[in-house]
């Protein structure tokens, strides 16, 4: 054997074994990082007192990372915490925590969202919380009868998307109030541009599994341009797509998701298709019938305001026809049914008609309402 080869040979089981053992040790950190770790562990058993007004439950932060600077370091940290009686999971938060040294010891100064992460709404400034029956409202930059005014409407919102969605869910709503569009958009992570004239949005993950971070996010601008008639059926709207987040899933159609928590939010009002419609039939009477149920991207902010109007009331006038049609039990069943499996197989189990007679059926509707 050369003599390179036989070297080989004899190091690299060496090597290996060596690289094997480190693999199952852990990895040995410094003093000062325990000490850094020690201390946000110690300030983080408790939320901090501003924070006092909110029912968080299961508090505490989770040190990923530390970097040393000088006297001072950063701690890169997941906050994990829940609002109790409201919350299904825990909700995340990535954190970075800024301490300094003083006296032996090391001290938080400081804790904001990690550079890329969404803040959180007590990142603003002082919360003000106001209960109600259904609804926790949480507030920054309001005064108290503005946030009482918008925990009123949820307490209405609740009930009423409960009665349009008999599917379980908590029966219970987050609200949160920031001081202003700008703020609304911060806590969002999007462009102010996107929310102006709307009065909330809904966020949280879709599926079946725990949505921790469902809030209505109210859009302060956009709330005090409507009438009261306006602001019940938003907030039944966005209060609904929570009511249905388990139930909706990649295969659900978006129009179907927009137009049901419209028909749930129009469903105990005296709202006709010309008064909650106009877009639509300014369109219908001009010869200009949709040719085919709202696709996905007609939802998209930005654009025209018209298409984006036409979308939703078609949206909801489909669901509409559906619940008047066939029955508003069959309406909930498309619904279940749509984020279970593909659309045809939904609609010909709920409705016992293919996806194009539905379309057509649709299409006659709208024709008939706006002649």
């Amino acid at each position: 054997m050369p003599p390179v080869r036989r070297f080989l040979v004899r190091v690299l089981p060496l090597l290996l074994s060596a690289l094997l053992a480190g693999c199952g040790a852990p990895t040995l950190r410094d003093g000062a990082e325990r000490d850094i770790r020690e201390a946000v562990a110690d300030w983080s058993r408790t939320p901090p007192a501003q924070l006092a007004g909110i029912p968080l439950e299961g508090w505490a932060y989770e040190v990923s990372a530390v970097r040393r600077d000088g006297a001072g370091a950063t701690a890169r940290a997941e906050l994990r915490y829940r609002l109790s009686g409201y919350d299904a999971a825990a909700a995340g938060s990535a954190r970075e925590v800024r301490l300094t040294r003083d006296g032996g010891r090391w001290h938080v100064t400081g804790d904001r969202a990690a550079p890329g992460a969404l803040p959180q709404l007590w990142d603003q400034g002082p919360v003000a919380v106001v209960r109600g029956a259904h609804a926790l409202v949480l507030g920054v930059g309001q005064d108290a009868g503005t946030l009482s005014a918008i925990a009123a409407e949820a307490d209405r919102a609740v009930p009423a998307a409960s009665a349009a969605w008999p599917g379980p869910w908590a029966g219970r709503a987050v609200v949160l109030v920031p001081g202003s569009l700008e703020r609304m958009a911060e806590l969002l992570g999007r462009p102010a541009a996107e929310y102006r004239g709307m009065g909330a949005v809904t966020t949280g993950r879709v599926g079946a599994a725990p949505a921790p971070a469902d809030r209505v996010v109210v859009n302060p601008q956009g709330w005090a341009e409507l009438s009261p008639a306006g602001r019940g059926v938003i907030l039944t709207h966005e209060v609904t797509h929570v009511a249905t987040r388990a139930a909706t899933t990649a295969t659900t159609p978006l129009w179907l998701s927009e137009g049901f928590a419209d028909w749930a939010a129009y469903r105990g009002t005296p709202a006709t298709p010309e008064q909650a419609a106009p877009a639509l039939a300014r369109a219908v009477r001009r010869g200009e019938v949709p040719g085919e149920l709202p696709r996905s991207e007609d939802f998209a902010f930005g654009g025209d305001p018209e298409a984006l109007a036409r979308a939703y009331e078609g949206a909801w006038l489909a669901c509409r026809l559906i619940a008047g049609r066939w029955g508003e039990a069959a309406l909930v069943d498309l619904y279940g049914r749509a984020g279970r499996g593909p659309w045809p197989v939904a609609v010909r189990g709920a409705l016992g008609v293919d996806p194009d007679a539905l379309t057509k059926d649709w299409q006659e509707a709208l024709r008939a309402e706006f002649r």
